[in-house]
């Protein structure tokens, strides 16, 4: 789940937290900086399955919020404005490695000393994704996911293993929701594809997994 460690904030304070960001206040950047570097790093590494992209993104992020946060409107919650900006830079990223390296990138996860997932989560409560699953269905979801597409990955990523709501889904996405749900239930129909392709040969069928509603 995409968790900051602040108490949720009401229309009036976020309001106020923008004015100071566009004010230039340090205190007010350091403090934004510490409590969503670590779920935009989880975001753009489930996206990228590279710890050392996804520190890449996250600082371009940051200064791209640095630089751009004079013409925020604040039409948007301030949260889905952050994903916004992550989720458009790793698609910068990918189509700079697809123009450069001309190559795949690897579908196994770096060597942390556990699986994918277990290495992204740095807060104590286990996302519906972790809690529905065993750790082997999680590698195989998350080798499956990097054989979608990137619009199919990102939904899934921001849906099932961020828990991020309908509503907020589209105002990331900039997409009505009618297409998050027509959009997600194809992407879910995918990665069953690819995971029945890649058990097949060894077990002849695929995990049970019910993604959220």
């Amino acid at each position: 789940m995409l968790q900051t460690s602040a108490i949720a904030l009401s229309e009036e304070e976020e309001r106020c937290r923008i004015a100071q960001l566009q004010a230039g206040s340090e205190e007010a950047f350091d403090r934004l900086i510490a409590e969503y570097a670590p779920p935009l790093y989880r975001l753009a590494y489930r996206l990228l399955n590279d710890p050392a992209d996804a520190d890449d993104v996250v600082q371009e992020v940051f200064l791209k919020v640095f630089c751009s946060i004079g013409q925020f409107q604040g039409n948007c919650p301030l949260k889905a404005w952050l994903c916004r900006i992550t989720v458009n830079t790793v698609a910068n990223q990918n189509r700079w490695w697809r123009r450069h390296r001309k190559q795949e990138r690897p579908l196994d996860a770096p060597e942390t000393g556990g699986c994918p997932l277990d290495f992204l989560a740095d807060d104590n409560a286990q996302s519906p994704f972790q809690s529905l699953v065993s750790r082997e269905t999680q590698e195989l979801v998350q080798s499956a996911l990097l054989r979608l597409s990137e619009p199919s990955r990102v939904i899934l990523v921001l849906r099932e293993m961020e828990d991020l709501s309908y509503e907020e889904v589209s105002e990331i996405l900039h997409i009505s929701l009618g297409t998050v749900k027509s959009r997600l239930a194809r992407a879910r129909q995918s990665l069953k594809g690819e995971m029945e392709t890649m058990l097949e040969p060894a077990q002849g069928g695929v995990p049970e997994w019910s993604p959220a509603d």
